[in-house]
């Protein structure tokens, strides 16, 4: 049933790979089906810009999301080891003696996780970004779980390059840099959508994502119209009924 599912998931994945895709929408996609399909709780991914500053672009659960800035403001973690590294980084016991994080690790408690796993987004010798996937409890994926989760993390990997195969012209380095400014942008709605109906940021976000993809816009449209308060906000907040 897992490989079932697994294959399941490459083919979702690949289906999306076309000229114009969102990438914020795949890396969120990739986050979720990382938890629907391993043994792990949560999961969060980080791309770097063009001078190499990691930024989150997607997190499965909003534990997972505040984590992933605590890791990146305190700089420190595993997401920042690997992408520093190019290889996989684990903890397979956050409260292990000696602590590689310290400060990581007592804040990963406080969200709930006990251990955690980092792949790289590789292209050969380049690394994009890093992917984190957190667990409650103690100790590693199997062996076949992280085969799979490093198999999911070059299916990303392939999706942020993908446009620049079918566009030689356009630099990778573009394309991330505008996913990241359509990550900031989208933050932000989140935030104003989230203070306007009293949700939380996780709310707001579902909210924004299920319409972009009901009118088949990309994730930044419906954002910057949250943002420019044009109307969008009541329709977001109170849908008419089906």
């Amino acid at each position: 049933m897992l490989d079932q599912r697994t294959a399941q998931t490459f083919v979702e994945l690949a289906d999306t790979l076309v000229i114009g895709f969102d990438v914020i929408d795949l890396l969120q996609t990739l986050a979720e089906r990382c938890v629907d399909l391993l043994d792990v709780d949560a999961a969060g991914i980080l791309l770097a810009d063009p001078r190499g500053s990691l930024t989150l672009v997607a997190a499965s659960t909003e534990q997972a999301r505040l984590l992933e800035l605590f890791q990146l403001q305190d700089e420190e973690g595993p997401c920042l080891d690997c992408y520093q590294s190019g290889r996989m980084v684990a903890c397979s016991d956050l409260t292990a003696q000696p602590q590689q994080w310290p400060r990581f690790a007592a804040a990963a408690h406080e969200a709930g996780f006990a251990s955690v796993q980092a792949f790289p987004l590789r292209l050969r010798d380049q690394v994009l970004g890093a992917m984190n996937m957190f667990s409650a409890t103690a100790g590693l994926p199997s062996p076949h779980s992280t085969s799979v989760a490093q198999a999911l993390a070059d299916v990303a990997t392939i999706g942020i390059t993908h446009e620049r195969t079918l566009r030689q012209h356009q630099l990778v380095t573009e394309q991330l840099q505008h996913a990241l400014n359509s990550r900031i942008v989208i933050e932000q709605a989140s935030g104003m959508l989230a203070e306007r109906g009293q949700i939380s940021i996780a709310e707001a976000f579902a909210l924004m994502r299920t319409h972009a993809r009901n009118h088949n816009r990309k994730l930044s449209v419906v954002a910057r119209q949250v943002i420019n308060q044009d109307g969008i906000v009541a329709e977001l907040l109170d849908p008419a009924p089906s």
